[in-house]
């Protein structure tokens, strides 16, 4: 069983908190303002047990952000740095893929004249080992200062004059009318 405790704290400390949290909700950090409301009823002398039914969640939590509080401060409740998972690729190995991409797909061999996001992932795995998803490889090339581009769909060949003709007067007549109410 956890045992009793209780934020530590006055009226000064209970504004500042309160600032706190308004920072918090305009920052867009929702869990550090739920720890801030949980500091704060503990400061109002709600136990842990009710706090956490109030917040719903687990008893263990709430006594964790209480224990931060009142031994780290303010720094206790803020979000802490999450390393996430460990890059695939290294810098060399990224300043690599940036030349392959540089030099074109041509050059890599090829027969597009475009990369793709899907050809982009068989050289990564090809080159280098690593299986990357195709839309984990547009967030790549983000990092590398890469841009995707999308091409325009153009009928290079097609006569404008005849297009305008078309558009104007043939898709009018093959759009559907509201049929007509029988009496």
């Amino acid at each position: 069983m956890l045992p009793i405790v209780f934020a530590k704290g006055n009226k000064r400390t209970r504004v500042h908190l309160m600032e706190m949290r308004k920072q918090a909700v305009t920052d867009k950090a929702p869990r550090v303002a739920l720890r801030i409301q949980g500091v704060l009823l503990s400061l109002d002398k709600y136990g842990i047990s009710e706090i956490a039914q109030l917040l719903q969640m687990h008893r263990s939590t709430v006594h964790t952000w209480i224990q931060r509080w009142n031994e780290f401060g303010e720094e206790g409740l803020l979000e802490g740095y999450r390393s996430g998972r460990p890059a695939g690729l290294t810098q060399a190995d990224r300043e690599r893929l940036f030349d392959i991409v540089d030099s074109g797909p041509v050059a890599y061999g090829l027969q597009t004249g475009i990369w793709t996001s899907n050809n982009l992932a068989a050289v990564i795995a090809e080159e280098f080992g690593i299986v990357y998803h195709p839309g984990h490889v547009r967030k790549l090339l983000h990092m590398l200062g890469l841009s995707v581009q999308r091409p325009t769909t153009r009928l290079v060949q097609a006569d404008p004059a005849l297009q305008r003709k078309w558009t104007r007067y043939t898709v009018p007549n093959l759009k559907k009318k509201p049929a007509q109410k029988k009496p």
